[in-house]
């Protein structure tokens, strides 16, 4: 059976070096958490949790006297990720009870996350004027709109009056705060120590190492900036290489530079690294513009923390909170508006984070890596106009990006537009083949070959296949898809036979695999042979129509015919319209008459099917005595 292949990017993913995966720097050990008030349990009536709200974490919702409306709403918008109907109605609610921390915490979240820190900022200060203990969230937004406006001794003397609780973020945000603050207040000297002091800590050596780095190289200080970044912790992400490549150039040490950016991995995939390499190479001194002032450097602090909180299976929503705070510090640093359009894109909000995608765009900033990222997010999430757009877009941007347009293959391939995609894979391997990696063509060749097959080149769709094959012998998906395309076909069937064996060798435990292997045996008059692997298939994709189809056909040719019937009947009921190779009329056909006289109908008809055989007839139309025809009564 021909498996369903995902697009390129899982591949390029998995080869790809870890310190250009994201943007930001994941302090090593343990990850900063900004613990959201919780409310306290109520007594007596109120303490009933409403209907439908969530629990979950131990967060139990405060009453909202008079106003629940407005609070269940809230909490269902945020359970949506709607970020500005959540703030809409979480702000209502904290005018109904300005004291509850809850609430306060609701709608500063959902207002932070929609992207509205003006109107958060204002909250916030209007809670804190008005007395009363602070959440740690409105704080922290105190602390970053201080910074905003450049106001450093305010930052200070916040961060002093504030003492251990509420720490907004914990000890670790809480020194790189006052360490930026006093790099803007003028006080360097206490800075860097304050920078040194946080680096002794147990698992913040390497995040503490790059905001030293920026610090002194932001001043002029090259040397104490080389220094810092020599720690590997501290450069092994984008910005710590873009950072250590202009420290080095402005040291005049290109040549350390260069051999820095040679020793990473897939370095086409960061045009920006690729510029760099070049401009070394040139001879040109690269000026330091990572950061330019101590509010874009706490900018850098806060994507930094919410790259941290990015996980693979599952991402703390304070992610996006430190995100957007970190972009109104620097509206302009790409990395933010590139992690904040991820968030949104996570959280299902296609249509803010398109917006931040299109400012992307528009500014030079398309990371390719990262749209590559992106479109397969959009395949994923079944938004395939969406996908291909983006794909497109990529092709546009980078023309010469040859996982550009194996994407853009992919997503066509995915939309069965096969014929579409074979000149899009044409041009992959155009780029890819004056390159010095041969082993780089093997996917696009695969995938063209697969665009070809379905769309009737079968000799070329051959050759695309073995050539693949010539370069990854044991690529199981290889193996198994040209055997099977023989065996369907009904040519070449020992030859068929052989790769899929070999396949099935490789990954024992495929059930597309095992189904090429029953249906080889099959094709080869093997019956019982087919019986075996084609019910471990079953087991392992008992819900894909035409493994079930398949099932049917060899238990009929077996003598189980009851169990044949059975199988049909579930590959009908599992039938969806994109199981493109499933033949429902066919089916239909093997129920009413049979499987012995579906084929010696294709025997008779040249290989195929007629069309109409073994259906019923359709009802003849009732002819009223006028002699028009009129439809069937229902």
């Amino acid at each position: 059976m021909k498996p369903i292949l995902s697009l390129a990017i899982a591949a390029l993913i998995s080869t790809a070096p870890p310190v250009l995966a994201r943007p930001g720097l994941a302090p090593a050990g343990g990850t900063p958490i900004l613990r959201m008030t919780q409310a306290q349990p109520a007594t007596g009536p109120e303490a009933q949790t409403p209907p439908g709200s969530d629990t979950r974490q131990g967060l139990r919702p405060a009453p909202v006297r008079g106003l629940a409306g407005a609070y269940l709403a809230a909490r269902q918008a945020a359970t949506d990720s709607d970020f500005a109907a959540a703030a809409r109605y979480f702000g209502e609610a904290v005018a109904a009870d300005p004291a509850e921390p809850f609430l306060q915490d609701g709608a500063l979240v959902s207002m932070i996350s929609a992207g509205e820190i003006d109107r958060a900022v204002d909250l916030a200060n209007r809670l804190a004027q008005a007395g009363g203990d602070e959440t740690e969230l409105g704080v922290l937004l105190r602390r970053v709109d201080l910074a905003r406006r450049e106001d450093w001794t305010g930052v200070l003397a916040l961060l002093d009056q504030g003492g251990p609780s509420p720490s907004a973020g914990g000890p670790m945000l809480d020194g790189l705060f006052r360490a930026w603050a006093l790099m803007g207040a003028g006080r360097a000297s206490e800075a860097f120590a304050t920078f040194e002091q946080m680096g002794e800590g147990e698992g913040v050596a390497g995040i503490a190492a790059f905001q030293l780095a920026l610090a002194r190289a932001m001043v002029g200080d090259y040397e104490g900036a080389a220094a810092a970044l020599d720690n590997p912790e501290a450069s092994s992400h984008l910005q710590g290489v873009l950072a250590r490549a202009q420290v080095l150039s402005q040291l005049e040490r290109n040549d350390e530079a260069i051999a820095m950016l040679d020793g990473l991995e897939a370095i086409e995939n960061e045009p920006a690294l690729v510029d760099l390499r070049r401009r070394l190479q040139s001879g040109e001194t690269l000026p330091f513009d990572v950061i330019g002032n101590a509010r874009e450097g706490l900018a850098q602090v806060l994507v930094t923390f919410a790259g941290a909180l990015i996980g693979d299976e599952e991402t703390d929503p304070l992610a996006l909170i430190y995100a957007r705070l970190g972009q109104s510090l620097d509206p302009e640093m790409p990395d933010a508006r590139l992690l904040i359009a991820q968030l949104l894109q996570s959280a299902g909000q296609f249509d803010l984070a398109e917006r931040e995608f299109d400012a992307l765009r528009e500014a030079g900033q398309m990371r390719p890596a990262a749209e590559l990222v992106r479109i397969d997010s959009l395949v994923r999430a079944e938004r395939m106009d969406a996908a291909e757009a983006a794909a497109r877009a990529l092709t546009e941007a980078y023309p010469d990006y040859a996982q550009a347009w194996v994407a853009l293959g992919d997503v066509l391939r995915q939309r069965d537009k096969f014929a579409e995609a074979v000149p899009v894979y044409d041009r992959a391997l155009e780029i890819l083949q004056t390159g010095e990696d041969p082993q780089a063509t093997w996917f696009p060749l695969y995938a063209r070959g697969i665009a070809k097959e379905r769309s009737g080149q079968f000799d070329s769709a051959d050759a695309d296949f073995q050539a693949a094959l010539e370069l990854q012998p044991d690529q199981a998906p290889i193996l198994n898809y040209l055997g099977y395309s023989w065996v369907d076909r009904n040519v070449r069937l020992d030859e068929g036979l052989k790769l899929i064996e070999r396949a099935v060798e490789l990954r024992p435990d495929d059930g597309y695999i095992l189904d090429s292997l029953a249906w080889a045996y099959y094709r080869l008059g093997r019956y019982a042979e087919a019986v075996a692997p084609m019910e471990r298939s079953v087991a392992v994709m008992s819900d894909d129509s035409l493994v079930n189809d398949h099932m049917g056909d060899i238990y009929w040719m077996v003598g189980r015919k009851r169990e044949a019937e059975i199988q049909w009947q579930r590959a009908l009921s599992l039938y969806k319209p994109e199981d493109t190779d499933t033949d429902v009329d066919r089916i239909r056909a093997k129920l009413n008459v049979g499987l012995d006289a579906v084929l010696e109908a294709e025997r008779a008809n040249g290989g195929t099917l007629p069309e109409g055989f073994g259906l019923p007839e359709p009802e003849p139309a009732t002819v009223e005595a006028s002699g028009s025809a009129v439809p069937p009564r229902p």
